[in-house]
């Protein structure tokens, strides 16, 4: 049975109580602790939630981050946040970041469903696109494209913001993909405890490409599994929204300056 014909937890924010009596279990991934680890991965960011959490985004131009559709939505009341309540901060590591921005606009796919059950349907869905206040300058940070077309047992990567590591980026370098249908990935990636929004990367050339965002995961068959979608298709859809639904950098926006912020809970996987 494949294991996209299978249900899957999804991310939540989860509050800081919640968060601090979480056991910690190995991730298998490398914190990058120094400026010169962090050299390329500049453009992977803490989504800082108003305080009530983060998620992991990724730059894909200077001014728009990709995440998790339900990043953007108060697990509570399933209401969008305002994007004026949402801080980008790039590359961050041990409170400092190289640039930090608030966000002026959020696009997410008609059909998702935030109030909806942890389904398939939902994971497919499960894309956010920002259009931050003030851009990002491709010096500070260089955007990550957008890839697709690999196969079942393609190596991947991911890069996030994980439970006890919510001050620096950590990195798996390779785990693979178990299985794909439908525009859906299951990936071998120990990412249980990592961060929502945390970017799938392809190895193409010399640098990597966004294959998938990671929506959930579980355990199947004693086995750890993590769910995400493809994603050319759905950015371009978001792209459009966002031009259509243009409004004027600064309206509700607030300029940070580097470093700035608060230190939030995380965005975390939960069990099935």
């Amino acid at each position: 049975m494949t294991y996209l014909l299978l249900a899957v937890s999804l991310l939540t924010a989860v509050p800081p109580a919640q968060a601090q009596s979480t056991q910690a279990q190995s991730t298998g991934l490398a914190r990058l602790t120094d400026r010169e680890d962090l050299l390329g991965w500049e453009a992977v960011g803490r989504l800082e939630i108003g305080g009530r959490g983060y998620c992991t985004g990724t730059l894909i131009a200077p001014d728009l981050v990709l995440t998790a559709a339900h990043c953007v939505f108060d697990r509570r009341t399933h209401r969008r946040h305002a994007p004026e309540t949402l801080t980008f901060r790039a590359g961050l590591r041990d409170s400092v970041s190289i640039a930090d921005r608030s966000v002026a606009q959020i696009a997410v796919p008609p059909d998702y469903d935030a109030g909806g059950p942890g389904n398939l349907d939902r994971v497919r869905n499960d894309v956010a696109l920002l259009r931050l206040a003030q851009p990002i300058t491709s010096r500070d940070a260089d955007p990550f494209v957008l890839h697709s077309g690999q196969g079942v047992g393609s190596g991947v990567s991911v890069t996030s913001y994980g439970q006890g590591r919510s001050e620096a980026l950590s990195r798996q370098r390779r785990c693979s993909i178990v299985a794909q249908a439908d525009d859906l990935m299951a990936f071998d990636c120990d990412v249980t405890f990592g961060s929502s929004g945390a970017p799938v990367f392809a190895r193409v050339g010399g640098r990597g490409r966004i294959l998938s965002l990671i929506s959930g995961g579980g355990v199947v068959e004693g086995r750890k599994v993590a769910f995400g979608m493809a994603l050319p298709a759905v950015v371009d859809r978001l792209k459009v929204r966002l031009r259509a639904d243009r409004r004027p950098v600064g309206a509700g926006a607030r300029r940070l300056g580097v470093g700035t912020g608060h230190r939030p809970a995380g965005a975390k996987f939960i069990r099935n």
